[in-house]
């Protein structure tokens, strides 16, 4: 019997017999279902492609030929069967083996594919490589159905079959991407009804016919001429990725072995681009992944016996859901949208109470952004949903479309900052440097659940233009539980001194409050200052800071086009003489626990005693 832990690179399974290739599915199944309830991590997907995965490694020789997966949730199967079955406990660890696919961590991994709807241009330019280098190979680009969502998919395809380049397209049809596919995409995909048999007997048919002398290859053009004037006929609209230069086959059973490798083989040998259609079952093989595939597609740790969550706590997140629920009440203009990630960014209930303001656009930033300010237009008060890795998309759509008319939208920005998980690809760390070069644009930090609320409703009623509110995945700091909000643009606790000022916005005003505390107890003087409104810059806060000898700015985002770098060039043009420094991301964080990250950036207690321990030797006679 094949064991999977003896699997050291796709060469060990070309030479399996189809039982022990099944048997080698369910032992594929069983470690990921073993492995993501501890760890958390992308089940449903990864269960669904399997037997694809078990196939392109018979068919195809990696790294030779190339596989690039899209968004890289569907490769944990790719990853077990190259090598990383000893390292696999580590996934989504501090150090371990990444949720995706990682170039530096195999040669097998082509591209890092984080975000969604990006392998079909990737897969086209690798292709486009081997072609002009004379390499040889093929290039595989595996797309879910719900990635096609996505604007950029079709840009790949349109310029990838013009293309004679030996590249294949695999788009899994699970019916699902994050949540339930929408659109037109999902309607298309269902209708589409050829078969991949067509193509094999096809192929026979000719081969025959080039035996014949004389009369062959002349039938053979006959029967092709004949063949497409009756399809132009009778089905003018037969395939949308014909007409886009394909050559279309499909859809094939997913789970089917048998099926799977001919399938490949066949498109392996036309020696054109080739977009061949999959159906498979998102959770396939575990049977509540089954029954909820949007639930277990990324999932915490859960029992693996009943596939019960591990409970988590509150979060900002579920206050902020909960709060636009509250809003929309009383409020008929506010619509809610959301990009794919209905769960994620806690809008169920929001889509269930209020269905006809609900709207999901599918993995596609850019239009979610140019439809909210589309209706703001109209009078609405649009508020989108979205993560602030996914908020990078729009940023066109947002200076175009958005801020030159000053339209008003409101911008609800999840998982900002550390990022537990899911690694770089993830991190929310370019949301304040994109957005501070946005005119027309007002940005809030709130640092506890309290602030959450009144700043998104700040947000809809008290700001023009687009206004956003940055918030961080996982609870309020314990500290600030009780802390009450204010109206104003900034807080600042003075210690009726001068020599040092610490100014900080969002989560990290918590950490920071418990350093400052600590050190006025013990005697050294030292000031506070927490922006609730970072965008934009108050005047008061430069006017603030510019009267201490010592400034020290905190902040959970990247340093380059951050506050910290704003601040310190208004105080440099009021004439601030003292001493300036920022503590930010400037680090690339991988994956990570949330208090890894924050000890990794320096901005967990220690890290802030130690900045500012450092800064205020020698200005206040520490």
């Amino acid at each position: 019997m094949c064991k999977l832990e003896e699997i050291h690179s796709p060469h060990d399974i070309k030479h399996l017999n189809k039982k022990e290739l099944t048997d080698l599915c369910g032992q594929l199944r069983q470690k990921m279902i073993d492995t993501v309830s501890r760890t958390g991590g992308h089940l449903s997907s990864n269960l669904g492609t399997v037997e694809l995965t078990v196939a392109l490694h018979r068919v195809f020789d990696t790294p030779h030929d190339v596989i690039v997966w899209d968004v890289g949730h569907q490769c944990y199967a790719h990853k077990l069967l190259t090598d990383r079955y000893a390292d696999f406990d580590t996934l989504r660890q501090q150090g371990g083996v990444s949720g995706f696919p990682k170039p530096e961590e195999s040669v097998h991994d082509s591209f890092i594919t984080g975000h969604s709807s990006t392998s079909i241009s990737a897969a086209n330019g690798i292709a486009k490589a081997k072609t002009l280098t004379g390499e040889g190979g093929y290039t595989v680009a595996v797309i879910g159905d719900g990635a096609l969502t996505g604007g950029l998919a079709y840009e790949g395809l349109s310029n990838a079959g013009r293309s004679d380049d030996r590249l294949l397209v695999i788009l899994n049809d699970n019916q699902m991407s994050i949540s339930r596919n929408v659109g037109f995409v999902a309607r298309y995909l269902s209708h589409q009804r050829s078969r991949v048999k067509y193509v094999r007997r096809k192929r026979r048919l000719f081969r025959i016919l080039e035996r014949l002398p004389l009369i062959g290859k002349p039938l053979i053009a006959v029967l092709q001429n004949t063949k497409k004037r009756l399809k132009r006929t009778l089905f003018p609209n037969t395939s949308y990725f014909e007409n886009m230069g394909f050559y279309y086959m499909g859809p094939v059973d997913g789970h089917d072995l048998d099926d799977l490798n001919e399938a490949l083989l066949a498109a392996k040998s036309i020696g054109r681009p080739v977009l061949l259609h999959i159906d498979t079952v998102k959770g396939k093989g575990c049977t509540f992944a089954e029954k909820n595939p949007d639930t277990y597609h990324g999932i915490s740790r859960f029992d693996v016996q009943t596939g019960e969550p591990v409970k988590g706590g509150d979060s900002f997140s579920a206050h902020f859901g909960q709060t636009l629920c509250d809003l929309a009440q009383e409020d008929a203009r506010i619509v809610a949208v959301t990009a794919a990630m209905i769960k994620g960014t806690c809008l169920e209930n929001f889509a269930a109470r209020y269905p006809a303001r609900f709207f999901d656009t599918g993995i596609a930033e850019e239009h979610a952004v140019t439809f909210s300010s589309g209706m703001a237009s109209g009078g609405l008060l649009p508020v989108f949903a979205v993560y602030s890795t996914f908020l990078q998309r729009s940023y066109d759509q947002l200076v175009n479309d958005t801020s030159i008319m000053n339209n008003h939208i409101v911008l609800a920005i999840d998982r900002a900052g550390v990022v537990p998980d899911d690694g770089e690809t993830h991190q929310g760390i370019y949301d304040v440097a994109m957005l501070a070069t946005i005119p027309n644009t007002t940005l809030f930090a709130p640092s506890n659940y309290k602030e959450l609320e009144l700043h998104l409703r700040q947000a809809l009623y008290d700001t023009p233009g687009i206004a956003a509110v940055r918030y961080p995945k996982g609870p309020q700091p314990e500290v600030l539980a009780e802390y009450e909000p204010s109206y104003k643009a900034f807080d600042w606790l003075d210690d009726k001194g001068r020599d040092l000022l610490v100014i900080t916005y969002g989560r990290t005003y918590g950490d920071a409050l418990t350093v400052c505390r600590q050190r006025q107890r013990n005697g050294h003087r030292t000031g506070l200052l927490k922006i609730n409104r970072i965008l934009p810059l108050p005047d008061e806060v430069v006017e603030i800071a510019a009267g201490y000898s010592c400034v020290l700015l905190l902040e959970e985002t990247g340093r380059r086009g951050g506050i910290g770098e704003l601040l310190g060039s208004r105080l440099a043009q009021s004439g601030f003489a003292g001493h300036y420094a920022v503590k930010a991301i400037d680090v690339t964080l991988g994956a990570c626990t949330t208090a890894q990250g924050l000890e990794a950036i320096e901005l967990d207690i220690p890290g802030i005693s130690a900045f500012i321990k450092a800064h205020a030797e020698g200005k206040n006679g520490e």
